[in-house]
């Protein structure tokens, strides 16, 4: 086999890339000497929207049910504001210090680089990539709940409701790793279109079944007790659990809008024609559109079906048991945009580490070299050794600590909280100051710096709840659940 060095190919179609400074439709790369670049709005909304609509879309009848009608609704507006403007902001970003014609920026480390620079790089470093290996984990678990769901549902059905249907999530965890193990070869951010696309369909998909299901419910008037407040103190819950799980379904929320984590390598995928900020604006519009949409129907929707008492998750956590086979449907499909989400979280990861090494160890043949491969009906496929092992190795360890820690997702919460504030209001809003120059202490000033302080406290409030949740849920821990509190 035939191997060339990516190094020397990068440097070298780099170097002519500086004959020119705009896209040439004649070469085959763009003005910075990087492939040719082919995403559209389409596919970056695809992206945001495999990013955005998780499996957690199912859990927030929960959050309503906390916060109640009023405080519930208003929320969900707010926060899908608040990420679709903050998100403008960070895309006007990706060029430096023009948004149109300056530097890109590859990575949002770049980005605050490129404007803020000193140790706030190193933080949102942390951040960012504390926030991606989290959620790898997570989605583990997450994809493994569903997977044993199906067999439950099947169980259930056929021993009755009251059976003991325990199932183990470990061999599922271990199905999972193995499917990222071979997507992981997927080498860039910019070949993942066809996943992303098939990950937003089964999003659209189970989201509309839980939807769907709970219009059923309420269309058969077996609902819950609703409130304008949510749950009721006495009643529900006490008056600690009220304050806490109130703290936690706010977070719940706030965070199950961020993108930002991976807008940056998203924008670094669409051509640069129209402008690449203008792309990407409307690709948040139209994700954080649709994502809101669907959190208001199933939020909303579900707590009219089951009011106080909703679940956590009312696909796995069997809210519904009936049809079973559109449960089982459901729930193979939670488990197959996870397939998907998983890439787009864990690629700026794999990113990060081979540019890394590719710069401090240029002259290794180990690291830079790539041989091509012809895979059936894939055509030629260029595998890197390096790749393989250390994609790997990361994709083992992440099934590893989901086995070891399966209330993990407990965890999640707190790593979201620490890392929304930074990520999706701070940073962007720091770095739209610094560009447009905007004056200190004028109105738009002010009005940019509460809305920090607010989202502050938000994330704070946030992390409080959810190391109250982490709390419950070692406490109740039983092995092979797969429902949480």
């Amino acid at each position: 086999m035939k191997s060339f060095n990516t190094e020397e190919h990068n440097h070298s179609t780099a170097e002519s890339g500086d004959a020119y400074t705009v896209s040439d439709p004649t070469k085959n790369v763009d003005e910075d000497g990087r492939e040719k670049r082919t995403g559209t709005w389409l596919t970056a909304s695809a992206h945001i929207i495999t990013a955005v609509i998780g499996s957690g879309v199912l859990s927030l009848a929960w959050a309503i049910a906390q916060l109640g009608w009023i405080a519930g609704t208003a929320i969900l507006l707010i926060f899908s504001f608040i990420t679709y403007f903050t998100s403008t902001m960070l895309a006007d970003c990706y060029r430096a210090p023009d948004p149109v014609t300056g530097k890109r920026n590859y990575t949002y480390m770049d980005v605050v680089r490129s404007y803020l620079g000193g140790r706030k790089v190193q933080l949102c470093g942390v951040a960012q990539y504390g926030n991606l290996i989290g959620v790898t984990v997570g989605y583990t678990i997450t994809a493994s709940i569903s997977l044993v769901a199906v067999g439950k549902s099947n169980c259930f059905h056929d021993k009755g409701h009251g059976a003991d249907c325990t199932i183990s999530n470990y061999p599922y965890m271990a199905v999972f790793g193995i499917i990222q193990v071979i997507l992981s070869q997927i080498p860039n951010f910019h070949k993942l279109s066809f996943l992303s696309i098939m990950a937003a369909v089964m999003s659209f998909t189970y989201a509309t079944i839980g939807i769907g299901l709970a219009i059923a419910t309420v269309a058969g008037g077996k609902v819950g007790k609703t409130s304008m407040t949510g749950t009721a103190v006495g009643v529900d819950v006490t008056a600690a659990q009220k304050i806490w799980r109130s703290f936690q379904a706010v977070g719940d929320i706030a965070f199950a809008y961020a993108y930002a984590t991976v807008l940056i390598e998203i924008q670094d995928t669409l051509r640069s024609s129209p402008a690449e900020n203008k792309a990407m604006k409307r690709a948040s519009l139209v994700g954080v559109s649709t994502t809101t949409f669907f959190y208001i129907l199933c939020g909303c929707i579900g707590y009219a079906a089951f009011g106080n008492k909703a679940p956590g998750d009312f696909l796995t956590d069997f809210g519904f048991f009936e049809p079973f086979w559109l449960i089982d449907f459901a729930n193979a499909c939670i488990a197959v945009h996870l397939i998907g989400a998983y890439q787009v979280f864990a690629q700026p990861i794999f990113q990060f580490v081979e540019k890394k090494c590719n710069r401090n160890y240029p002259d290794n043949k180990f690291i830079t070299s790539e041989y091509p491969v012809n895979v059936p009906f894939l055509g030629k496929f260029n595998i890197s050794l390096f790749r393989l092992v250390w994609r790997t190795a990361y994709v083992v360890i992440t099934t590893v600590v989901a086995m070891i820690f399966p209330f993990f997702n407990a965890i999640l919460g707190l790593i979201g909280a620490a890392s929304f504030w930074p990520l999706t209001v701070y940073f962007p809003v720091e770095m739209h100051i610094a560009q447009t120059k905007i004056k200190k202490y004028s109105a738009r000033w002010i009005a940019l710096k509460m809305m920090c302080y607010v989202c502050l406290i938000v994330s704070l409030l946030a992390a409080a709840g959810s190391i109250a949740g982490l709390i419950s849920s070692v406490k109740t821990y039983k092995p092979f659940r797969t429902s949480h509190e």
